[in-house]
């Protein structure tokens, strides 16, 4: 149940070269530089729950049981079936360009986004 709460990017290191190569309009891309995204995640053994809010309200809430195939969404609209798994406490999913992972790591949840050599990383605390 680590995960489970609400969580605020603190911190992100990546984010306009990790943008850029997802084809994100510059405009969007300067609205999110310093936005604080809010992450809520709710969690019942293996079930989740997993909402980022982003500027301007825009909200995408995934919902997913670890190790089955699930519809998924990403902020853009573009829908897919991933399947989540975790690895030594570690959600790892593929989505249709990057890789992520999820962990929780000194009490902070730390996001990671990678499309070939290009790394997302984002850091929140719980509020």
């Amino acid at each position: 149940m680590a995960f489970a709460g609400k969580w605020e990017t603190e911190n992100q290191e990546g984010y306009d070269v990790f943008c850029k190569l997802l084809d994100i309009p510059d405009d969007v891309i300067e609205k999110g530089r310093d936005y604080k995204l809010i992450t809520e995640v709710t969690q019942d053994g293996d079930n989740f729950s997993w909402t980022q809010i982003y500027p301007t309200n825009a909200k995408v809430t995934n919902k997913f049981t670890i190790g089955k195939e699930c519809d998924m969404e990403t902020i853009g609209g573009k829908k897919f079936k991933a399947t989540v798994h975790m690895e030594g406490g570690k959600l790892s999913v593929a989505f249709p360009n990057y890789h992520h992972t999820s962990e929780i790591s000194g009490g902070k949840l730390i996001e990671t986004s990678k499309a070939g050599s290009v790394v997302l990383k984002r850091t929140s605390k719980k509020i």
